[in-house]
């Protein structure tokens, strides 16, 4: 008696066939996990506060040495600046501003309140050459990160007690820019309602549409949950939410539908519901579990750059991702199985539908056929010509200039930002940009060094005007400040901070035995701005080697990784491209500005990863096919032909989910979602549909041939379970 072993499935295919016995079980588990974590979150409240230490960098030394020698001097500042129509020392003006910033002073986290009118004859430093304009400084207690939003409402609520007959007062200072940040605008919901919209078009069933949807908000909602508990462990950023909302809602989408479309196709090859839920994981579940893996690798390859504000979110973002996999690889089948009968009835109505119409019934992917034949045609042109468009629409990122927004960047609404305005008319625009010089000494003589520098400052071309050294207690730390020439975004600022550091103050510091560090939050954003800068080629080197590795793995080949590596590359140098072209040099009517330091380097973790998605759905395919006829000009055929139409619906989607958050009021948000939306566009449409079917012509045979002997030494990771 012979008897007969059923072969095992793969883990895959069990872990479909789990989640369709036990559907109930899935999506009650799914539930609950949501609601607990959205409880848990919501008694324990959200602990984010934004981490932008520098160890090593001058301005943290020079803050570091605050903290411990002057604290009092260590907090963050407010600027409270007044306007008179004609003489703001006017006696009726003076005293209203006056008892206005008696109130401030007995508010909380406010240690001291320097007023603009000068005591004796002392010269005015605070009031404008034409006496219309002055500001009073307001010195707080805790860093800017640290002040509570509502203690910054109150002080700009007491300021505006003054405001009058007149007399126009504003508040300005990074306290008061945080405190005015808007609470989100309608990108996520203009985003989820254009998804429905086109995934309404795509399988012209709202049921059927709405499954990536409800994937997406599960995987987000319990992501979001997980990061507010996280957020009293670990240091996350405030702008984590937005950021968390806007690639999860992408990526959640776009795997639910790489799942569903395959599990879709299986139902219209007749194919039974059950096997078509295990046949859809065994494939495109695969896809999204690499594909996923390397979005991964992308992001925690950010803690590599060593910033504190950024390897919170990169584990976040990662978190989401993750959640997101999941989701897409167990709600989901339990969601087929639960609808899949409606579905099957909604396929089998439209084609009975088509036939009574009289219309054939054609093969799905019969023009992606023709495309691809159309390229194989002409490679080279399909592969130059839109290379040479894309390197053309990527140049603009050899001048990008990174800092980070202030609130001249922002809209004329906010009080920071009239507050910087009239600073800049009153006293030019370096005053919105401060350096705190900070003078150490062992022996007590700081106040002797800080002349010196004080001397070396004001005779330094760039240098607008300097203040005199201030001793702390003990006499071995004082500061001096001093004003730029120039706004604190303007490259003419960076020049100056080096100019100073390597060629001004060294002298000084050496010829008075002193420590001379240029502090003060411009500083910082330049030093940060250059760590970036200095780092990135190492993050990247990482990303693309473990990713190019992973691919290596997966499709046994040496061209595929090297060309999914350039490839990629281009899109994200064309959206870093754009971005440069809209928002440093103004374009569309932006506010001209640096582009925001974070967003190159999550920009490109981000997108790097997504391209992988793309990558190893339609390469998988064509891997498949390859596989099992060994024809390669058929299977880029059969790759484009079953992928080409999921490929572009899900970029789609992507592109109007990330293009939404160009409504977001956040200049960073803006620079994310534009810069996501231009790479997820042109991956799929020109790279994915042109560049890679070309190269991949061109490549021929050779695109899958692997040394023997690197063949036998590296493990085998399928995409297809044979």
């Amino acid at each position: 008696m012979t008897i007969t072993e059923t072969p095992r499935g793969s883990v895959f295919e069990r872990l479909a066939g789990f989640a369709d016995r036990h559907r109930w079980t899935a999506v009650l588990l799914w539930v609950l996990i949501l609601a607990g974590v959205t409880a848990g979150s919501g008694l324990a409240g959200t602990d984010y506060h934004n981490d932008f230490t520098l160890p090593g960098a001058d301005s943290q030394k020079a803050q570091d040495l605050l903290n411990e020698r002057a604290p009092a001097r260590a907090g963050a500042t407010l600027d409270i600046v007044v306007r008179a129509p004609a003489d703001v020392t006017a006696p009726a003006t003076r005293t209203a501003v006056e008892a206005m910033l008696a109130q401030v002073r007995a508010l909380p986290h406010v240690a001291e309140v320097v007023s603009p009118y000068p005591a004796g004859d002392a010269p005015p430093s605070a009031i404008s050459a034409d006496r219309t304009i002055a500001y009073a400084t307001v010195a707080l207690d805790v860093p800017a990160e640290a002040m509570p939003a509502d203690d910054t409402r109150r002080i700009i609520s007491a300021a505006r007690t003054a405001a009058g007959a007149g007399l126009a007062v504003e508040v300005g200072g990074d306290p008061a820019r945080a405190a005015e940040e808007s609470e989100g605008g309608p990108a996520e919901g203009a985003g989820l309602l254009a998804a429905l919209i086109v995934l309404v078009f795509l399988f012209g069933s709202l049921l059927a549409a709405s499954l990536p949807i409800i994937i997406a908000v599960f995987a987000v909602g319990t992501a979001i949950g997980l990061v507010a508990l996280a957020s009293h462990v670990a240091t996350v950023a405030d702008f984590t939410t937005p950021l968390l909302i806007l690639v999860g809602l992408g990526v959640g989408i776009d795997y639910a539908l790489l799942v569903f479309s395959r599990y879709r196709g299986e139902l219209i090859a007749g194919t039974d519901r059950p096997a078509a839920v295990r046949a859809a994981l065994d494939t495109a579940g695969r896809t999204v579990f690499f594909a996923g893996t390397t979005v991964l690798i992308a992001l925690l390859g950010l803690v590599l750059l060593g910033l504190g504000a950024l390897q919170g979110v990169a584990v976040a973002l990662a978190v989401t991702v993750l959640v997101t996999m999941l989701a897409a690889l167990t709600l989901l089948p339990a969601l087929l199985g639960l609808f899949g009968a409606r579905i099957e009835r909604s396929i089998i109505r439209r084609r009975e539908r088509a036939t009574r119409r009289g219309r054939p019934q054609r093969e799905e992917g019969h023009l992606w056929r023709r495309w691809s034949d159309a390229v194989a045609r002409r490679p080279w042109p399909a592969l130059l010509l839109p290379l040479i468009v894309l390197l053309w629409l990527a140049a603009p990122l050899l001048g990008m200039r990174l800092g980070f927004a202030d609130a001249g960047n922002d809209a004329g609404t906010k009080t920071s930002t009239r507050a910087y305005d009239l600073l800049a008319e009153g006293f030019g625009p370096g005053v919105n940009g401060p350096l705190v010089i900070v003078v150490h000494t062992p022996g007590g003589q700081a106040g002797t060094a800080a002349g010196a520098v004080r001397q070396a400052l004001a005779g330094t071309p760039g240098v607008a005007g300097v203040i005199p050294p201030i001793s702390a207690p003990g006499g071995d730390v004082a500061t001096v400040i001093a004003f730029p020439a120039s706004a604190p975004q303007d490259e003419a600022t960076a020049e100056l901070v080096t100019t100073l550091r390597d060629d001004v103050l060294a002298p000084v510091a050496t010829a008075n035995g002193a420590t001379v560090l240029i502090g003060g939050p411009t500083a910082a954003v330049i030093d940060v701005s250059a760590a970036i800068a200095a780092r990135l080629p190492l993050f990247v080197a990482v990303v693309v080697g473990l990713s190019a590795l992973l691919l290596l793995l997966l499709f046994r080949s040496l061209l595929i990784p090297v060309k999914a590596a350039v490839l990629n590359l281009l899109s994200v140098g064309v959206a870093m491209g754009v971005i440069t072209v809209v928002f440093q040099h103004g374009a569309a009517g932006v506010t001209p500005g640096p582009i925001e330091a974070y967003v190159p380097v999550m920009i490109f973790a981000i997108v790097f990863g997504l391209s992988m998605d793309y990558e190893v759905f339609l390469l998988a395919r064509m891997h498949e096919h390859w596989e099992r006829t060994g024809n390669a000009a058929a299977a880029v055929r059969e790759g484009l032909a079953t992928t080409g139409r999921v490929v572009t619906a899900a970029a789609a989607i992507m592109v109007v989910v990330f293009g939404a958050f160009l409504l977001s009021p956040d200049r960073m948000l803006q620079q994310f979602g534009l810069g996501l939306a231009v790479a997820v566009l042109v991956d799929a449409v020109v790279i994915r549909c042109l560049l890679l079917p070309a190269a991949m012509h061109l490549f021929g045979a050779r695109a899958w041939w692997l040394p023997a002997a690197l063949a036998r030494r590296l493990p085998r990771l399928a995409l297809e379970h044979r």
